[in-house]
């Protein structure tokens, strides 16, 4: 048999070496005499050389299959690279040198995986199996803990990818990473590989936001990229679940770790979940995000970060965000106010910045609906200082001169409920001078005179914007405004907002996604009970009167009409077609 088997392979490299290539038979061939001795164990080397992209698909399928086939039962036997370097540095048994080999040869295969697994050119079937083949690899490892060393690998080369992984990201999300220890080692590579990246990065590069405008991406920009799609595709987490779904035997405990009972409970793992979490996120924050990463992330982290993490310790993250001012700010309001509110963290002029971000562009901007309703959660405190309160619904009654209507809704809004929650700031809406003060009279005379507002607009500081001394004139300028929606909401401040008991919070989310499209579409469905129509007592005989223009005169003239003029002694004769304009007759003396 032995025989047979050598004069087989012989016969084989023969073929081989004439024709340069093998056939699918011997490929089978090969593949079953390595699974049967251990004397055929150099078809290993030669079904290793097929495990490439560009290899034929149906050799590589079949070279895939055998040595997976042949490995798997030999996992527990295969030596850390520690002991093969310590077996491979002084004489050894045969046993050793054999299991030295072993090593080699898988570390081999798992390269070979890796690449056929990341690599753009690879068909989509050899791909899936492949990822199959490495993840039963990282499952099957000695005791059945997760080898993360080799899941480690095959997550680098993921992310250090250059070109799309979305394809293999499509097979991981819904294969494996509804497995809890896979999303935590997952996190666990991450974690290292961006705080890799973040060490290389120099200085200038570490602002935390790169905006891409340089000409083609450079590789750390695609690693950053990469990273992010990653921690995209991995599923929300349910920390509060009592079971989680393990793809390995042990769970969380890698190759190395000791386990103990306390490590199977529900309790453990959820904090060595959400640790990992956390970290990996919070050094994926710390790297130059590309500008349109950077506004995913905000848009989201509030959602899907935030809530997850074991201890929210990416505040400078975004207060840095929130300092870059423009539409940075605004998407970054919404993780900071989770962040004060739910977990009681402080931001120095905080409302500062919010005042500032009130400009017209707001309130045209795509995540307007988000700002305006933590806007009116931010102003709801009654806490809040009456000059704060007053340069807030100043602020928002100037910008009601610049905005569309949709945006003079939502200010009309939110000037009623701050008036409301804040009595002291209602003598902005009908401020009487008192005659007697001699100094403020002649001060507010003075300002009427020249017609004069002392509140400045341009100041960033609230405290010196002088609101206080100012007065809402903005909106009395609302009751003619050329859209019929804003004239008449804007009655509804006519109202004393002081008796509470009599008024009600208006609800911002009914306004705050507000458009030209819906303010044209409420007003046409709106039911109108008296309609205007034009209605004359007598039959008008002229378009228009002539004491509307002196000097002209307007008569109904018939078609071809002649017109005679004196002009001194001569008479002249004017024919005027009915498509003519009526003309006024010039007589001369």
């Amino acid at each position: 048999m032995g025989r047979s088997s050598s004069a087989t392979a012989a016969g084989s490299k023969k073929r081989r070496s004439k024709t340069g290539a093998l056939t699918l038979g011997e490929v089978k061939t090969l593949g079953e005499e390595l699974l049967s001795s251990r004397a055929n164990l150099n078809h290993a080397p030669t079904l290793l050389a097929l495990l490439s992209p560009s290899a034929p698909l149906d050799l590589a399928l079949e070279a895939l299959i055998s040595l997976q086939s042949f490995f798997v039962p030999l996992l527990p036997s295969i030596p850390s690279a520690a002991a093969t370097a310590a077996a491979a540095a002084g004489d050894a048994d045969p046993e050793l040198v054999f299991r030295s080999w072993l090593r080699k040869r898988f570390d081999e295969l798992v390269a070979a995986l890796v690449e056929l697994t990341v690599s753009p050119h690879s068909d989509d079937a050899i791909r899936d199996l492949a990822l199959d083949a490495l993840m039963d690899f990282v499952k099957l490892g000695k005791d059945g803990r997760f080898q993360s060393a080799i899941y480690h690998k095959f997550i680098h080369n993921l992310i250090h990818a250059t070109d799309s992984i979305d394809p293999l990201l499509e097979l991981l999300g819904p294969k494996y990473f509804i497995y809890t220890d896979v999303c935590y080692f997952t996190y666990t590579s991450l974690d290292k590989i961006a705080s890799s990246i973040g060490n290389k990065a120099t200085g200038s590069e570490k602002s935390g936001l790169h905006s891409g405008d340089d000409g083609p991406e450079d590789r750390g920009t695609i690693y950053v990229r990469n990273i992010y799609n990653t921690l995209a595709h991995i599923p929300a987490l349910d920390f509060q679940e009592s079971k989680f779904n393990m793809w390995s035997t042990v769970g969380l405990s890698s190759k190395g770790e000791k386990n103990s009972s306390e490590d199977c409970s529900a309790t453990y793992i959820n904090k060595k979940l959400k640790s990992k979490f956390s970290k990996a996120w919070i050094s994926f924050l710390k790297l130059p995000l590309p500008l349109d990463v950077y506004k995913e992330v905000l848009a989201t982290i509030h959602k899907n970060v935030i809530p997850s993490m074991s201890n929210p310790a990416i505040f400078d993250f975004l207060t840095r965000s929130y300092d870059i001012g423009g539409v940075i700010s605004v998407m970054a309001l919404s993780g900071l106010f989770i962040l004060m509110t739910q977990h009681g963290l402080e931001y120095p002029k905080f409302y500062d910045k919010l005042y500032a971000l009130l400009t017209p562009a707001v309130f045209m901007a795509k995540h307007r609906a988000v700002f305006l309703q933590l806007l009116d959660a931010c102003l709801k405190s009654s806490y809040l200082p009456a000059y704060l309160a007053a340069a807030f619904a100043k602020r928002l009654s100037r910008l009601t001169l610049s905005v569309p209507p949709a945006g003079a809704l939502i200010i009309i809004a939110l000037i009623h409920n701050l008036l409301r929650r804040h009595p002291s700031i209602n003598f902005l809406v009908h401020w009487e001078i008192d005659a007697n003060d001699s100094e403020i009279f002649n001060e507010a005379s003075q300002r009427k005179k020249v017609g004069a507002d002392p509140f400045n607009n341009e100041e960033t500081d609230p405290a010196k914007s002088g609101a206080m001394r100012s007065s809402l004139w903005e909106i009395d300028t609302l009751r003619h405004h050329y859209s019929p929606a804003v004239s008449r909401f804007v009655a509804s401040l006519e109202n004393d907002l002081t008796v509470r008991a009599k008024t009600t919070e208006m609800k911002i989310t009914d306004f705050s996604s507000g458009s030209y499209a819906t303010v044209f579409r409420d007003e046409v469905r709106r039911r109108i009970k008296q309609v205007p129509l034009a209605f004359y007592r007598t039959t008008p005989t002229c378009l228009f009167q002539e004491s509307d223009f002196p000097g002209w005169t307007f008569r109904d003239q018939f078609k071809n009409m002649a017109e005679t003029s004196v002009e001194g002694n001569g008479i002249s004769t004017v024919d005027i077609s009915n498509s003519s304009p009526a003309k006024r007759l010039r007589m001369e003396t």
